[in-house]
């Protein structure tokens, strides 16, 4: 109860302008998210272009002290175009202490995975369904013929993709806009 409330204080102090963003921002944000992707990923845009839908978190802050927290706000993507807006938040626990920026980008490769998405309460990841994340092969590129996962994710931050970070226990819900 009481890390509830400390990671609840710790996300109100820090993140007020996250839960802010107009769904302009959160598009223009977006596009420079895939952008980014791009630039470091070889053959993502292949399985961008297969995408059933495309979530993207472009801004989510990570923080902690002792407790850590995260939080972004995102929007979904079908056929290229906005079809609602997300927020994805989660805890943990453990020694950490400082602040972390990244975007985050769950591709659903199939129309199953995306209405199970869409049609959910409240999506937590691990639980509801499993995300795959993509680690680069040689020379930064991607290999979609080797993905057979229905739900894959990308963690990236300004330097490129992040190594060793997970999407599990991530809580995502739709945004009333």
């Amino acid at each position: 109860m009481f890390a509830r409330f400390y990671l609840y204080c710790l996300l109100t102090v820090f993140v007020p302008v996250a839960a802010a963003d107009s769904t302009a921002e959160i598009d223009a944000n977006a596009d420079k998210a895939l952008a980014h992707l791009l630039d470091y990923a070889q053959g993502a845009d292949e399985l961008l272009g297969k995408a059933a839908g495309v979530l993207i978190f472009p801004d989510v802050v990570k923080m902690g002290f002792g407790v850590g927290g995260q939080y972004g706000e995102g929007v979904l993507r079908v056929n290229n175009k906005a079809s609602s807006y997300y927020s994805t938040a989660g805890a943990s626990f453990g020694l950490q202490l400082g602040a972390q920026f990244k975007s985050e980008v769950i591709v659903f490769l199939t129309e199953d995975s995306l209405q199970s998405f869409i049609h959910s309460q409240g999506w937590e990841v691990g639980v509801d369904g499993s995300v795959a994340l993509i680690e680069l092969g040689a020379g930064g590129k991607i290999d979609s013929r080797e993905i057979s996962a229905p739900v894959i994710g990308f963690v990236f931050s300004n330097k490129g993709l992040m190594y060793n970070l997970t999407l599990e226990g991530s809580k995502i819900t739709r945004l009333a806009r």
